[in-house]
């Protein structure tokens, strides 16, 4: 699937497809906005759900939909979406839009047994390494962009992170014993983590 435009969510959607699992059947991408990602795990897991609860979103989404991806308008703290069914949940710049204990927990109930949790986050400034990375970044990104011909988007709703890096980190520690979980350059953070079988 081509990629019609170019930012840090997109940037880093590249390394959420090297982290899907060999044997991954069922993937849901939570916060799947115009449907970009889903699109692209469709060519690598034979059953994609994509779910968000921004309706304009999901219009979006409908219109670049592979066979294999299947849609859903909704939130998925609601519980309409089944429990223990898919191999890979991915969420991109979504988590921050919750409370992360709530989000996490969520994704989690999600995940089947061996499954994997791919998030890709942000988080808030608070240290003068923060700042010193922001800066960084922002140079790296303007870079990136005249590369990619700017930095846009679907316009898709966002919302500032409330948490800070070290809290996101300590949280994700604490939440998921075991994880992975590292901060990136262009104002993002990774964290995977595998459940349990």
């Amino acid at each position: 699937m081509p990629e019609t435009y170019w930012n840090h969510n997109v940037h880093y959607q590249r390394l959420v497809l090297k982290l899907v699992p060999e044997d991954c059947a069922h993937a849901l991408d939570v916060g799947c906005g115009d449907g970009l990602l889903a699109g692209k795990l469709a060519a690598r897991v034979p059953y994609v759900t994509g779910v968000d609860r921004c309706a304009e979103a999901i219009a979006m989404a409908r219109e670049r939909r592979p066979g294999n991806v299947s849609l859903v308008a909704g939130d998925y703290l609601d519980g309409q979406l089944p429990e223990g069914k898919y191999d890979l949940v991915t969420a991109v710049a979504v988590v921050h839009h919750a409370d992360f204990g709530e989000a996490v927990d969520a994704l989690v109930r999600l995940l089947a047994p061996g499954g994997r949790l791919v998030i890709v986050g942000n988080a808030r400034d608070r240290t003068l390494l923060d700042g010193v990375v922001r800066l960084s970044g922002q140079a790296v990104s303007h870079v990136l962009k005249l590369f990619h011909g700017g930095k846009r988007g679907p316009g898709v709703p966002v919302m500032d992170p409330v948490m800070s890096w070290g809290e996101v980190g300590r949280a994700a520690g604490r939440l998921l014993p075991g994880c992975r979980f590292r901060r990136l350059l262009l104002r993002r953070y990774l964290l995977v983590w595998d459940k349990p079988r």
